[in-house]
């Protein structure tokens, strides 16, 4: 396989994984030219023995963060579209992350690889990987620490993900055992985000109080449970995020952090939490 048959397909990618990174559009491309000028000269930067998309990133990271490609400032233009200003305000959020902590994030948030590949791609172990996305996410909380509600009939289970909130800055203002109570908290408190379970102590649904919620409160849900099938099937509510019991502590902080991030990111500067 020749080089351009193993990079071409993901260069798109790559250029929007750059862009986060560094910052800005120009920025972003002259680091992945001067990757691609790298792997031109030398063949052997990627990897034969990673897959063609991991060893494209970890040529990338590699020629960044040795400094060859440095980040600019972001470019001008279109500030009077609402939609720049916000992409504008939460790409400087995303600036604030320690550089290998924000490309920890983004490449297992925006660019979908699994822990893994992400570590192979940052040529770190997965271990370090997931203290890097721990990094960003508590990062992440002290920009947009959030009151959280968790519906969890299940008290270990809920006491797992109450520590898991507090470990990433965020606050658990109530656990709520059924639909009614999850309904009446959410109503009461107006949480900035809520994690639910679907099968609740009473026989009454998780899904089904998502649905009534989301109505009148406009935040980002994630759900975690035993029975994904009943997400992965019909009409979900949005925006929802997904974690399967059982479940793996730095994936949840990771899926937090990943639903925080997102919902900020449509958001105009300086909105509030919640309506």
């Amino acid at each position: 396989m020749s080089i351009a048959e193993r990079v071409n397909a993901d260069l798109p990618f790559l250029r929007r994984f750059a862009r986060s990174v560094t910052g800005s559009q120009e920025a972003g491309d002259a680091a992945v030219v001067s990757t691609l000028e790298t792997i031109v000269a030398d063949p052997t930067v990627l990897d034969q023995g990673l897959l063609p998309r991991v060893a494209l990133y970890r040529a990338f990271l590699k020629t960044l963060n040795d400094g060859a490609a440095a980040p600019a400032a972001s470019a001008a233009g279109g500030h009077d579209d609402p939609r720049h200003a916000a992409l504008k305000a939460a790409e400087r959020k995303l600036q604030t992350l320690a550089l290998k902590a924000r490309q920890a994030f983004l490449l297992v948030a925006v660019e979908e690889f699994s822990s893994a590949d992400a570590a192979r791609a940052m040529n770190v172990s997965e271990a370090e990987l997931q203290a890097l996305i721990d990094e960003a996410g508590r990062d992440i909380a002290r920009q947009v620490a959030t009151d959280v509600v968790i519906i969890e009939d299940e008290p270990l289970i809920a006491l797992d993900l109450v520590q898991l909130v507090n470990d990433l800055g965020h606050r658990v203002v109530r656990v709520a055992r059924t639909a009614e109570q999850a309904i009446e908290a959410t109503r009461a408190l107006k949480p900035g985000l809520v994690l639910a379970d679907i099968h609740l102590a009473d026989g009454s649904s998780g899904l089904d109080a998502v649905n009534e919620i989301l109505r009148t409160l406009s935040l980002p849900v994630v759900f975690v449970t035993a029975f994904p099938q009943r997400l992965l099937t019909g009409n979900r509510p949005e925006p929802t995020f997904l974690v399967t019991k059982p479940f793996q502590p730095q994936n949840v902080k990771a899926i937090i952090s990943q639903a925080l991030f997102f919902d900020i990111r449509g958001r105009p500067e300086g909105a509030a939490q919640t309506p």
